[in-house]
């Protein structure tokens, strides 16, 4: 696996996990959707730490400088 995530990105990525997991464990989203969103916030979480994104490879997509 290959870096192709950029700072930005996984900045970006880790916020929206934070506030996800906010707003389902506040109850303000909860049910099916509450649950969805945890487990799209978990994969941004890892794709964050591990800096790959699955996605950005099918699609041709680097956000990282690095090469």
């Amino acid at each position: 696996m290959k870096t192709n995530m950029g700072t930005l990105d996984k900045t970006i990525r880790i916020i929206i996990a934070i506030i996800i997991g906010y707003l389902y464990y506040n109850g303000t989203i909860s049910g099916t959707l509450g649950i969805i969103l945890m487990v799209f916030a978990a994969i941004f979480l890892l794709t964050s730490i591990i800096s790959f994104c699955p996605l950005y490879t099918i699609f041709g997509i680097k956000t990282c400088k690095k090469k």
